[in-house]
């Protein structure tokens, strides 16, 4: 079936925050940024469509993973099993509540909850009159989508699976399978869906009052233009007619802002108080294992040496990079670019501009080692035979991924580009790069 280009439209960069003209892609072509190079927007083959199916089908299969066993262990005549919020369970049992809640908000809330919204608006397109609300709901499932980690859950199970195999007998049980076809339909499904054509879809013309005039047309040149963070769209904002003191997107009703408020500020005291956590989450047991009365507890570091020494070397790689690498990469990066902003250097910013959407797009996969942690604390609770306890480093950790993530979020990487170039440069209008 054929489909149409998508039209041309004016878009300012998130990355770099110049103003320019998409030009019209045909299915399969993309439109990256001409100065910095962040990529735009990449139309899909009928988005809408196949993103629906394929929504549905992970919807359905969340729920047979939440519903059935992952894995059974069992030694000396004992038999467990757990399901998905067995390792919660186990967690506020062991008084770290607060780390169950970030294990079943990130493996259940957020993913549910990112799908079900998703299926709601691209359902609702459908209707004659798609009703008003859906911008907000859609809105909603782009916030969750972050957090929304069962691709990185799925990497967790396999971790537990691979250490439990020298302690216990372990199988498998049917949500495991639905959980890996999920991970599969989920990553399909993210790169189905084209999140610009749903607003495309959910455009409308503005309602008598809106604080917004309508977005402002390609090939026109605003002054006081303001692209929108949630859903793209470029506005010119109506002084006299705002919503409590804060002009909102007349698409989608965020808040607008020409750049992220106290974005400097407030990066910096995410990635001090992470930088501070990952003391104790290195210096403290992320588990220990009791087997026969004895054992010890284990740090991160400690657990990437026994996987080294008993020479699982690619699970070893894994863990140390998801664990150790990339914590360091993100405040290490966060951190070099603050400061290249401040001190306004215009060296590399092409560079730094990608090094922030790779933090931004790395740090949540750090988050294996908290689902190895809960899901073994579930599974082995063998007595006097064989334990496996979640320590309190595991807390600091979680900590760390979560400040880290709110962190990389919180920068606006436009800064660099206003802190080393004239501000006339930032709003220039030009053509976007399409292939």
């Amino acid at each position: 079936m054929s489909q149409t280009a998508t039209p041309p439209e004016l878009r300012e960069c998130p990355g770099c925050g110049m103003f320019q003209v998409l030009p019209p892609l045909a299915p399969g072509m993309a439109a990256r940024c001409s100065r910095c190079g962040t990529t735009l927007r990449r139309a899909r083959t009928d988005p809408l469509g196949r993103g629906l199916a394929l929504t549905l089908a992970a919807l359905v299969l969340l729920t047979v993973m939440c519903t059935t066993t992952l894995m059974t262990v069992s030694t000396a005549g004992i038999v467990h099993g757990a399901n998905l919020l067995s390792g919660p369970e186990e967690l506020v049992r062991r008084d770290m509540s607060l780390l169950a809640v970030a294990v079943v908000f990130t493996t259940l809330i957020a993913p549910f909850g990112k799908l079900l919204a998703t299926a709601y608006v691209l359902v609702g397109l459908r209707l004659k009159n798609p009703p008003r609300h859906l911008r907000r709901v859609f809105v909603l499932a782009e916030r969750l989508r972050p957090w929304s980690m069962i691709d990185v859950f799925v990497f967790g199970v396999f971790v537990a699976y691979v250490k439990l195999g020298d302690i216990v007998h372990i199988s498998l049980g049917i949500g495991v399978y639905a959980l890996m076809c999920l991970t599969f339909v989920v990553v399909w499904s993210d790169a189905v869906l084209d999140p610009h054509a749903v607003w495309d879809a959910l455009d409308r013309e503005p309602a008598e009052g809106e604080p917004m005039r309508r977005a402002v047309p390609a090939h026109h040149r605003v002054s006081n233009a303001i692209g929108c963070e949630t859903c793209g769209l470029v506005s010119a904002p109506v002084p006299h007619a705002v919503h409590h003191g804060a002009a909102r997107c007349p698409r989608c009703a965020s808040v607008l802002h020409a750049r992220k408020p106290d974005s400097i500020a407030r990066t910096w005291a995410l990635v001090i108080a992470a930088a501070v956590l990952y003391i104790p989450a290195n210096y403290y047991p992320v588990l220990t294992v009791m087997q026969l009365g004895a054992g010890a507890p284990s740090t991160i570091l400690g657990g990437v040496e026994e996987l080294f020494s008993s020479g699982m070397y690619p699970l070893a790689a894994l863990v140390f990079f998801a664990s150790i690498a990339v914590p360091m990469l993100k405040l290490v990066g966060l951190s070099a670019m603050l400061i290249a902003t401040q001190l306004r250097r215009s060296a590399r910013l092409r560079d730094r501009t990608r090094l922030s959407h790779v933090v931004r797009w790395i740090g949540r996969w750090s988050m294996i080692d908290i689902f190895m942690e809960s899901l073994l604390g579930a599974l082995v609770r063998f007595g006097t035979i064989v334990t496996i306890e979640p320590g309190a480093g595991a807390v600091a950790f979680c900590a760390v991924v979560i400040l880290t993530m709110f962190a990389a979020e919180t920068f606006d990487p436009r800064l660099m580009w206003d802190a080393a170039e004239e501000p006339a440069a930032g709003t220039a209008e030009a053509p976007a790069e399409a292939f």
